[in-house]
């Protein structure tokens, strides 16, 4: 004979129990979109697959771009998303197991570009925040430009590197606000030494990391790898100094990185290159114009 006992629990321990099972589907389903989300190619013939993720982080990228431009403090969150999709991305056989390639260099701008987006993040929401005159409020470091301008003219990122800096185009150049209503920031033109600093950190910088991205696998030519990490850097740097010269590094990283990623399949980031390109050719001429018009008022 075999006996049934029936266990009566309680309404609250039943929702509990329904719960669970809900929250542990959707965990699996979310999981399971990672995952597709993760191995998704797209196909293109004879050429080699594009990677979904790739394509999904360079959209993120765009958008975070267009939101900076807007002065959004979402940018940033946004943009921080693209670049840890990129990041896993540019990893390619670290990660994958394909034949993806390893860019090295394009994975440590991705890191270098979410450390700034952090803090670019952080301080664009203190500013939005506070909501006070610049003059009374605005945190000024030794360049003069307050927290928020600096994260303005840092951030980037980007594979929106350059459309997060927000930089205006025509009459504007010159009445450009910033997200608390300061002025736009002055460019000012490096000296001869500092010039000279810049190109010399670009060579060392890239022959000294080219044997190390070749021992850890990163794809030939390495050093078109670690010549588009270097510049980065050293753009970056320069954009927060103001220096006008900062546009030409991006030009020399895009001279090179285009062609890096069209041999390596990474054609979606290549094409954003080649639009970040056409803007960085515009930024330049726009910082020259407001350069020389601000030196002629004076």
């Amino acid at each position: 004979m075999e006996l049934t006992v029936a266990v009566d629990l309680p309404r609250a321990a039943r929702c509990s129990m329904a719960l669970g099972i809900r929250l542990g589907k959707a965990t699996v389903s979310l999981i399971d979109s990672i995952s597709w989300l993760y191995n998704a190619t797209i196909p293109l013939g004879d050429l080699k697959p594009l990677v979904l993720r790739e394509v999904v982080g360079n959209v993120f990228g765009l958008a975070s771009a267009l939101g900076g431009m807007r002065r959004r403090v979402w940018a940033w969150p946004v943009g921080i998303i693209g670049n840890a999709l990129l990041f896993s991305v540019f990893l390619g056989a670290i990660l994958s197991h394909g034949e993806a390639a390893t860019l090295l260099g394009q994975a440590g701008r991705q890191i270098m570009f979410i450390a700034v987006s952090i803090w670019g993040w952080r301080q664009w929401h203190q500013s939005s925040r506070q909501r006070r005159p610049a003059s009374a409020s605005a945190e000024t470091g030794p360049s003069g430009t307050s927290a928020a301008e600096a994260a303005s003219l840092v951030g980037q990122a980007v594979s929106t590197d350059r459309l997060r800096v927000g930089t205006p185009t025509g009459a504007d150049a010159e009445h450009s606000t910033k997200p608390h209503g300061e002025a736009g920031v002055s460019p000012v033109w490096a000296t001869a030494r500092q010039r000279a600093v810049l190109v010399t950190l670009m060579v060392v910088g890239t022959i000294a990391l080219t044997p190390l991205f070749r021992l850890l696998g990163s794809y030939e030519p390495v050093w078109a790898d670690a010549w588009t990490f270097v510049g980065s850097l050293l753009a970056t740097y320069g954009m927060a100094r103001r220096w006008v010269e900062f546009w030409l590094i991006w030009v020399a990283v895009d001279v090179v990185g285009v062609p890096l990623l069209l041999s390596a399949g990474y054609y979606a980031t290549a094409v954003m290159y080649i639009f970040y390109g056409v803007f960085t050719l515009t930024g330049f001429f726009v910082w020259r114009r407001v350069d020389r018009r601000r030196r002629l008022s004076h």
